[in-house]
């Protein structure tokens, strides 16, 4: 009997185990997947109740990587295929090639033929920047008032009684399910109302939950775009899209389209149209509805084009909406009418077809009345612009204060125009004045600034000197450079620029005819007599000129005259000299020679002389590239007569010589005159009172040398020295004492003496006796050119040494020249 109870036991908990298996397995099934609570928990604490938690991330976390991406891609693709994705890339790429080939309407031909330049569509720039087609939104906010339909995706998140991190997506019926809550309905809600909706949804099964729900990837949709688009066909695009986010897609309307007229057509209704010029120039996005799916973007052809050229803020090519459409109306659009435009004229080309001659012009104000124009299509308004002249100004210009422009007042005179003479000071003037204080140290700074131009150097005293002469080898042999000698003394007297008080001029316009007047007057007397004829009653439009000494040349016993004399004078310094005043003048000055003073190498210099002599030495240089060039065609010829290796060795010569003479020519470039006059004084002259009686002109240096105490010996010598000067010595005498070389030419020996002059083996009464019996002053530089043996083309251009020395003559470059083209 024991035996048979203790069997009905163990069946009876057997049957007991299998039925709570399934009723745990059902259980499970209501949950719709959520985690329930292990067997362990429920022995450990039979009397706790179960947190619910509704989740689906262990799903998405357990899927591979591969999978969420190709999911992903699903969900942003309308059709999920990957294959769409690779045609609208291929459609892009398209796209932007089609972009790149400007296509212009007929119009924009016609406008080009007619003014040599193509003119834009207005608007057409608008969507150059797109070349990408529009991209579904994958985040950013979403509107509150926006509708959620099949495809928008939310994250639902709850605290409380229950947690929830439940991811949803709409199905096409419209709703979401939810596990252990249900199926719940969202079409058609605003995205603001979606939460209270859910929360509503929620309450009904838990109480105490905080419920916050946020939108992931929302549903795409598909538009078309046709008519006269640039890139016309179906387009994929957010739900969030609009009117204008699709025409970015598209590219626009293409040359033909309208901008003005863009339609919105939905279920065989049209739901809307845009005017892209109102949203182009003013933002008005009044008629930028929201797109849904399956909705078709229209682009009609333009309805007429006209054009605005000329001063208008924007000169394009406008679409005209209708036939309201004003001059008004489109200048409004165009941003109005620029301040430099006339609004007194303007022109209208209009075209009439049905006339013989279609085009015809108007000319018209841009008034009250004309600004209501109506226009029509392929007309073109012509704005002119103002004609920038001043209707009640006169001007002053030359050497003044600054050049102006001044309002001009009734019985105006010259001199309400100059009040006073600080009105005739230039700027540069005081610029000097200013740099008056600048240091010797500063000078050499400046002097080195490449960035100056050469009137800023010649206004600030740093024009480097001329070649210096015989009496300043001292400091030459110091080492010192020939811009740094400029003194302080050089620049004395050039503070400010000479007014010329006797001519100053009124440049008048007669309107009537457009002939021009000069009316010329005295400056000086405007400010000594302002009641006198030359204070001159001034016109609207007039122009008075001031003119400086440097400008109009004026006669020399006009000119200032500041002239330096220094070396062996009791008072050397810069003296301001009157109108013809000369040298002797300027000596009584200065006190007088003083007992060292040297008459025969006194040295005299003026920059005139100087330019023209610059101008002299250039045309000489010229004249010698130009032999060269000749004596160099004459030895290629020579050469084709003699045989291949004579061909090849006299070639050889020639290059070597052609190298030594463009080395030599280099050099005679860079000598520079001085502007010296020989006074060609005798040597054994010993009064100054039989110096030229010269005129003094403003800047003429006078340098009185001491006695040198040696003379100098260049070229072909063993030693070039420079021996003491002994009385009644001949230049046979030096040549022995400094020795010739075998290759010395002595025949062509020649003197440059002190003062300035050269004399050669030829030179008058000199022939006789022979260059080597020739007296030699102190001071003075003989040279001794090589003898060349052979008579090629350098050597015969090279050889006349009489030429050479009526060269450094001519040009005072003294013995410094030689050594320069020696070296």
């Amino acid at each position: 009997m024991f035996k048979i109870s203790t069997g009905f036991l163990a069946v009876t908990l057997a049957f007991s185990s299998i039925g709570a298996s399934a009723q745990s397995m059902a259980s499970r099934d209501d949950l719709f997947g959520q985690d329930m609570p292990s067997s362990d928990s429920a022995v450990a604490a039979p009397s706790a109740p179960q947190k619910v938690r509704i989740t689906n991330s262990d799903r998405a976390n357990t899927m591979p990587a591969a999978s969420q991406q190709q999911d992903a891609a699903r969900r942003a693709s309308p059709r999920g295929d990957s294959r769409t994705l690779q045609s609208d890339e291929r459609m892009r790429r398209e796209g932007e090639r089609a972009d790149r080939v400007e296509v212009i309407s007929e119009f924009q031909k016609f406008l080009s033929d007619s003014t040599n330049r193509v003119l834009p569509v207005f608007g057409a720039g608008f969507f150059e920047s797109t070349r990408t087609p529009f991209e579904p939104l994958g985040a950013g906010p979403l509107p509150a008032d926006q509708p959620l339909g099949p495809g928008d995706e939310l994250l639902i998140r709850g605290t409380g009684t229950i947690d929830i991190d439940y991811r949803a997506t709409i199905d096409r019926n419209g709703t979401i399910s939810i596990p252990t809550v249900g199926t719940v309905v969202l079409a058609g809600v605003k995205a603001g109302s979606a939460e209270n909706v859910i929360r509503a949804a929620i309450a009904r099964l838990y109480k105490g939950v905080n419920v916050n729900v946020t939108f992931g990837q929302l549903r795409s949709m598909t538009v078309y775009v046709v008519g006269q688009a640039k890139r016309p066909g179906t387009y994929t695009v957010s739900g969030l899209s609009t009117l204008v986010t699709a025409l970015f897609a598209s590219g626009g309307p293409n040359a033909n389209g309208s901008m003005r007229r863009v339609q919105v057509k939905r279920a065989g209704r049209v739901a809307g149209e845009l005017d892209l010029y109102s949203f182009i120039a003013k933002g008005d996005k009044s008629g930028d509805i929201k797109l849904q799916d399956g909705d078709t973007i229209v682009i009609p052809p333009a309805g007429g084009f006209v054009a605005l050229v000329g001063k208008v803020n924007e000169p394009a090519i406008y679409e005209i909406k209708g036939s309201g459409d004003t001059i008004e109306s489109l200048l409004d659009l165009a941003g109005g009418l620029p301040v430099v435009a006339d609004p007194r004229r303007a022109f209208l080309e209009r075209i009439d077809p049905s006339r013989n001659q279609p085009r015809s012009v108007e000319q018209f104000a841009l008034n009250g009345e004309g600004l209501k124009r109506t226009l029509k299509d392929g007309d073109v308004l012509n704005v002119t612009s103002i004609t920038p002249d001043f209707s009640n100004a006169v001007v002053l210009r030359g050497n003044v204060d600054q050049a102006v422009r001044v309002p001009f007042k009734a019985n105006m005179r010259v001199s309400d125009l100059i009040p006073s003479r600080e009105y005739l000071i230039s700027r540069s003037s005081i610029k000097r004045q200013n740099n008056a204080v600048t240091t010797s140290e500063e000078v050499r700074e400046l002097r080195s600034d490449e960035r100056l131009t050469e009137r800023e150097r010649e206004q600030l005293g740093l024009e480097r000197s001329a070649a210096l002469g015989e009496g300043e080898r001292e400091r030459s042999r110091a080492g010192k450079d020939e811009g740094e000698e400029r003194s302080i003394a050089a620049r004395i007297g050039g503070l400010i620029d000479e007014i010329n008080w006797d001519y100053a001029v009124v440049e008048r316009i007669n309107r009537a005819d457009l002939s021009v007047s000069l009316i010329p007057f005295n400056l000086g007397n405007v400010f000594s007599n302002p009641q006198g004829a030359d204070n001159i009653q001034l016109q609207p439009g007039d122009t008075v000129t001031v003119f400086s000494h440097e400008d109009v040349a004026v006669p020399m016993d006009k000119r200032r005259v500041f002239v330096r004399i220094e070396g062996e004078v009791q008072v050397p310094g810069v003296y301001q000299m009157s109108a013809g005043e000369t040298l002797q003048s300027l000596l009584a000055k200065a006190g007088g020679p003083t007992g060292n003073a040297y008459l025969f190498g006194t040295a005299f210099y003026r920059e005139q002389v100087r330019k023209e002599q610059q101008v002299n030495l250039e045309k000489a240089a010229v004249r010698l590239e130009s032999q060269l060039r000749s004596q160099q065609a004459k030895g290629i010829a020579n050469i084709g007569a003699l045989s291949a290796a004579d061909a090849a060795a006299a070639a050889s010569q020639r290059q070597v010589e052609m190298q030594i003479a463009e080395e030599t020519i280099r050099r005679f470039r860079q000598l520079k005159p001085t502007g010296r006059i020989a006074f060609g004084l005798e040597p054994e002259e010993k009064s100054f009172a039989r110096l030229p009686r010269i005129k003094l002109a403003n800047g003429d240096r006078l340098v009185v040398p001491a006695r040198p105490d040696f003379v100098h010996v260049f070229g072909a010598v063993n030693v070039e020295a420079s021996p003491l000067w002994r009385a009644n010595s001949r230049v046979k005498d030096y040549l022995r004492i400094a020795g010739v070389t075998a290759d010395a030419d002595v025949e062509n020996t020649f003197i440059i003496r002190v003062d300035g002059t050269v004399v050669t083996n030829g030179s008058g009464g000199w022939l006789s006796m022979g260059v080597g019996g020739i007296e030699v002053m102190p001071g003075d530089s003989i040279v001794i050119p090589e003898k060349f043996d052979k008579e090629t083309a350098w050597t015969k251009f090279t050889k006349g040494t009489r030429e050479w020395a009526q060269i450094f003559a001519n040009f005072g470059l003294g013995a410094a020249a030689i050594k320069t083209l020696r070296d």
